[in-house]
């Protein structure tokens, strides 16, 4: 929701929620928070998945915040704990299984040129179908850098050339990665230890159209959390929506769990 002052319908759904829906929506916040470490003496990277944001902080202080672009309800963003290891400068996009069988063969039969008209290329066979990735450059779907934590559910962080999309209020639309809005920026705050990685060099390379990895010296905590209520620094309370209707799914657990020990 886009907060403007307004008495229009979107502030008073707001408004219409009612008081136990409220509470309820805070205890199931409570309970996320609970597998979250108490504190970080370190550099981290926190990405709300419902606020549609990253933050960057240093222990306990908020260095800065971005807008991101996460998962659609079809393709979630997973909530999970990982590190960051490797920079990506000019990535490819390997083009995954799902994209290829719906949106990139699709397109190859009723187009000829289409891998040309979209800086594709067959690389090998696997499994009947064919291994495609998108060449580097500023229409990859990847955009010029890319930020990876190994994780089995393929998530990372990236760049992307629909800059258009951090504009909107509501920003679920990725196959499941995590679109940042200030790349670079974050590029400089990952390599900040390695005092050769210039503004200039990282722009440079960002625009090489040659792929080029960089592993960190110090691994940096990333944590993927889904809280839609929560205090900001301000002390103020926020609430977002339940983009992926997680919330009903935990009060019930927790219902559960109350009753059990009850008995």
């Amino acid at each position: 929701m886009v907060i403007n002052g307004l008495l229009n319908k979107e502030t008073l759904a707001e408004l219409n929620v009612s008081l136990p829906a409220r509470i309820k929506q805070i205890l199931v916040n409570m309970e996320r928070s609970r597998w979250l470490p108490v504190s970080l003496d370190v550099d981290y990277v926190a990405v709300n998945i419902p606020e549609f944001k990253m933050h960057i902080y240093h222990a306990d202080s908020l260095l800065w915040s971005c807008n991101v672009v996460v998962g659609k309800t079809q393709h979630p963003t997973t909530a999970f704990y990982g590190e960051i290891q490797f920079v990506v400068f000019s990535p490819y996009w390997n083009v995954p299984p799902s994209i290829l069988t719906n949106e990139v063969i699709p397109g190859m039969r009723k187009n000829t040129s289409y891998l040309q008209d979209h800086r594709m290329e067959i690389t090998g066979h696997r499994d009947g179908l064919p291994v495609v990735r998108q060449k580097p450059g500023d229409d990859n779907s990847l955009g010029l850098v890319k930020f990876l934590f190994p994780n089995s559910y393929n998530i990372y962080l990236h760049d992307t050339p629909s800059k258009s999309l951090f504009g909107e209020t509501s920003r679920a639309f990725s196959h499941g990665c995590i679109r940042i809005a200030e790349p670079a920026k974050f590029a400089s705050f990952v390599l900040k230890d390695n005092p050769e990685w210039t503004d200039e060099k990282i722009n440079r390379n960002m625009h090489a159209g040659k792929e080029r990895y960089i592993t960190l010296n110090k691994k940096i905590p990333v944590f993927l959390a889904y809280f839609t209520a929560f205090a900001d620094r301000g002390g103020h309370l926020n609430f977002r929506k339940d983009i992926y209707n997680l919330d009903k799914r935990l009060a019930e657990m927790l219902v559960s769990d109350a009753g059990d020990a009850a008995e």
